[in-house]
Parts: structure tokens; C-alpha cells; sequence
């Protein structure tokens, strides 16, 4: 009896050990120890450890059953969140073309992997582009339109220094065509369409990026409605621009109004006939608003599937003042000092710049359309238009995420607009956006919570580009931790 108690012991001893979880050893791998999972999808998950291996996320389990040795790279993530690498979804290399060499650092080193870049020439921006696909683990991805697809008049000819020369002018529907293969022939990933198009131009551009599998964002031409824009092709619109001119009930002889002016003003510069077409009818529109018409509108977008990226931290930014914010300011310490001292100087001015009557109906209307678009189910993406408006590449993200959050749209879905939704966008949705075993590592370990406070994706502790760690006490200081 005492022999076979004996044996009955060293089976259950054996029994037990075979039970407990083997210490494993991933070879060139990073493991993260214990962390907080927040995917755009799937929300919290907590306790859980991530290992990376040939910049990809190779494995995920619960810690308790993942057990690592010790001769690991391991990460400790003991309370601390790891999202997707963020995208900042509508940026302008071109813009001020003496900032674009530290954009990428500025990017990175506030957790955005990858951004879209929504207009300039083609080839300045294209530099930048395949600098970040032979640098891919130490530059965010670039998706890239080109320059913006405009009319005649164009809007941005280079005439001065709020109009670079980011668009070409298009004066027929052959220029289009040309145009259009040329950019093709660039690899470019999207169409942008602008304001001073012909209904003509505009279906030709869809026409022609449906042909080549690129989809077209932009803003809704002058001589269109929204409506008309839609049915036309158009895959996602910027800033929500020109939609007031749509929720209207005499929406019909508006447009009808822009058409007259448009041809009147041929002969005036393309910003200026802009903004003269803009002052005509925007107070108007804003003031005459119809609900019934803009859920028709709304509806139209959501049936023909036009997401959008509102950059409302641009929208309201003479409402918001994020510039005036000291803390926000210190960020203008990392751009050339011409540019630095610029934006401080015009940030103290606008400081107090008064609002009109006019510009806050136009922040109310946006803040108002934004929390119906979420609700009607439309697609949104978060971008800033950096480097416009004083939105310092990086830092302004966070910025635009926190105007999401407060125009009433929660948190998680706002993640999910800068990670998984521009990956959506481009078809690649299964190689990035979201937490979860074969996608990139395109990841950001934050200190604390961003669904208790959206806030927290600025309190970045690690950034993972494609495997690549970066690790700083004070990342936005230490820029140089991206450059070769």
C-alpha cells in the first residue's frame, strides 16, 4: 500500500508539472510582458503579452499562459496600454517644403506610423515617400496623392505664401485624362479632386481612378452639390468642406448662384474667387441650415459609402485656440527657427483675435455635422492638415483626436479613426490598424488609458515602427532617436 501511495503521489506530481506552462524562449524576437491591449475592434484586453518577430506581431496570449524565459527581450508592460501605430490621414509635405526633411521624426515620435498625404507636387512629395519605403522601420508609411486635381483659376498656384504651389490648373477634361495617367505612372495611392473642377473634370477624375483602382478624396467642387459629388464617385471628403452649401432647401439655386459667379470670375486668381464665392453664400447657408435636407444629404453619403476626414481641430481653430496653449507652443521648439518664431509670433496674435458671429455659426455647424456623420454610420478618418493653422506635424494629431472626443464621438471610435479605419480605407486592413497575430508592428505603448482620457495617447512611453523599438524618457525632445 505504502509503494503504491507512493506511486500515486509521483504521478499527480507529474500530473501537476505537466500542467504548468513551459517557459518559452523566442529567438530575434521583443516580447511585451503583461500589458494592456486596446484595439480599435475589440477594446480592452488586459494582461496580456505580445510578442514581435521579422516586424510582425507573431503572437498574443494571456500572460498567465504565455510563460517567457527570462533569456526573452521582454518589455515590461505592467500598466500600460498598447494601441495600433497611429495615422494622421491628411498632411501636406509640401506645404512649407523647408519642414518636410523633420516630419517624419515629428510623426513618430507621437506614435503615428503612417500618414496620407493629400496634395503636392508630385515629385517633391514622392521623394518623401520612397525615403520612407527604403527606411521603413524608422519612417512612418506614406500614402500619397500628388498635387491637388483643381480647375481654372486653380486655388494653390503658388501666388504667395498661403497659396503654394500644391495643385495643378486643369483646363479641359483631356487635361484631366493626361493628368491623371501622369500621376498614375507616379504610383500614386488616391485622387485628390478640388474646389474649381467642372462637373465634367470632376466625373473624369472618378471615372479614371475607378479604371486605375485608386479612390478620390477632396473637397466637393464649387459647381456641384453634395449630392451630385457622390453619385459621382467621390470616395471620402476633406474638412466637410462646402457641405453647408448642401443642407439647405434652396440648395438647388445656391448652386445655380456658384455656377453664375464661377463663370463671371474666370479671370480673377483662383484663391481669391474662392473665397469671394465662400463669403457670398457660406453666412447664408449657415443661417437658412435645414435639418430634413441635411439628413437627405447625409443619407446620400452614407448609401454611396463617403467617409470623412474632418480635420476639425482646423475647423474650429479660431474657437479651440489650441495655439495659445503654452504646453502646445513648446512643440514650435522643434521646427526651423524662421518657422518657429513665425508661429509663435501669429500665435500671439490670434490669441486674442476676436470670433465673428459668421466663424462661430461655421464651428457649430461642424461640430453639430460631425457627431451626425457618426451617427448616421459614415466612415470617418482623423486628420490635421499639418503643417496649416499653426498644427504642429505630430503633436496636432492629439490635438484633433481630443476635438473628436469632445464633439461627442467615444473614444474607442476615435482610435479606430486614426488606426484602423485609414488602413480600411486603402484595402489594408489586414495588415495594419488593429492588434492582432500577423499584422505589422506598427504599435505605440502608452502610460496610461486613452478610453479613460483620449488625452493619454500623449503620454507616449515606446513607439514600434515594423519591429524597430524606440525608446525615450522625453521622445518629442529627443528627435534624433529616428535618424540614422
Amino acid at each position: 500500500m505504502k509503494n503504491s501511495s507512493k506511486i500515486i503521489t509521483s504521478l499527480c506530481i507529474l500530473l501537476l508539472a505537466s500542467c504548468q506552462p513551459q517557459a518559452r524562449f523566442f529567438e530575434d524576437a521583443i516580447c511585451i510582458q503583461n500589458i494592456s491591449t486596446v484595439d480599435p475592434n475589440n477594446g480592452l484586453e488586459e494582461n496580456q503579452t505580445v510578442v514581435i518577430k521579422d516586424g510582425k506581431i507573431y503572437k498574443i496570449a494571456d500572460t498567465a499562459t504565455l510563460l517567457l524565459s527570462g533569456e526573452n527581450n521582454i518589455i515590461d508592460g505592467t500598466g500600460k496600454y498598447l494601441i495600433p501605430g497611429l495615422w494622421d490621414a491628411h498632411v501636406h509635405f509640401a506645404y512649407i517644403e523647408e519642414l518636410a526633411p523633420l516630419m517624419f521624426d515629428m510623426f513618430l515620435s507621437n506614435g503615428i506610423t503612417s500618414v496620407r498625404d493629400t496634395g503636392g507636387k508630385v515629385d517633391f512629395v514622392k521623394d518623401w515617400k520612397d525615403n520612407a519605403i527604403a527606411r521603413r522601420t524608422a519612417a512612418p508609411r506614406v500614402m500619397m496623392a500628388g498635387p491637388l486635381l483643381d480647375g481654372e483659376p486653380n486655388v494653390y498656384d503658388g501666388s504667395d505664401a498661403s497659396h503654394p504651389e500644391l495643385s495643378v490648373g486643369l483646363g479641359s477634361v483631356d487635361d484631366v485624362t493626361n493628368q491623371v495617367n501622369r500621376l498614375v505612372g507616379k504610383d500614386v495611392d488616391l485622387l485628390k479632386a478640388y474646389e474649381m473642377l467642372t462637373p465634367e473634370q470632376f466625373r473624369k477624375v472618378n471615372e479614371l481612378a475607378k479604371a486605375n483602382g485608386l479612390k478620390v478624396t477632396g473637397h466637393v467642387p464649387l459647381s456641384m452639390d453634395v449630392i451630385s459629388a457622390a453619385n459621382a464617385g467621390l470616395n471620402s471628403m476633406e474638412h466637410l468642406r462646402n457641405l453647408e452649401l448642401s443642407c439647405v432647401a434652396n440648395s438647388d439655386e445656391l448652386l445655380a448662384e456658384r455656377q453664375k459667379m464661377l463663370a463671371e470670375g474666370s479671370n480673377m486668381a483662383g484663391g481669391e474667387l474662392r473665397t469671394s464665392i465662400h463669403r457670398a453664400q457660406r453666412e447664408n447657408a449657415l443661417k437658412n441650415y435645414d435639418e430634413t435636407k441635411a439628413d437627405e444629404v447625409l443619407q446620400v453619403l452614407k448609401d454611396r459609402d463617403v467617409w470623412q476626414v474632418p480635420t476639425l481641430a482646423l475647423n474650429t481653430f479660431l474657437s479651440n485656440k489650441y495655439f495659445a496653449d503654452p504646453e502646445y507652443q513648446k512643440s514650435y521648439s522643434q521646427l526651423p527657427d524662421s518657422i518657429a518664431q513665425h508661429w509663435k509670433n501669429r500665435s500671439i496674435i490670434l490669441k486674442d483675435y476676436p470670433m465673428s458671429e459668421a466663424f462661430q455659426a461655421q464651428v457649430d455647424f461642424n461640430l453639430k455635422m460631425v457627431k451626425k456623420v457618426y451617427e448616421k454610420g459614415i466612415p470617418l478618418m482623423a486628420g490635421t492638415d499639418t503643417p496649416i493653422a499653426y498644427l504642429t506635424p505630430g503633436l496636432s494629431l492629439h490635438i484633433e483626436l481630443e476635438a473628436l472626443v469632445d464633439a461627442g464621438i467615444p473614444p474607442l471610435e476615435v482610435l479606430k479613426a486614426a488606426t484602423y479605419n485609414p488602413a480600411k480605407y486603402f484595402n489594408m486592413q489586414h495588415e495594419l490598424g488593429s492588434i492582432k497575430e500577423n499584422m505589422y508592428a506598427d504599435l505605440v505603448i502608452l502610460n496610461a488609458n486613452p478610453l479613460d482620457d483620449i488625452q493619454n495617447t500623449k503620454l507616449i512611453a515606446t513607439v514600434i515602427k515594423e519591429g524597430q523599438v524606440y525608446v525615450s524618457e522625453d521622445m518629442k525632445a529627443d528627435l534624433k532617436i529616428f535618424r540614422d
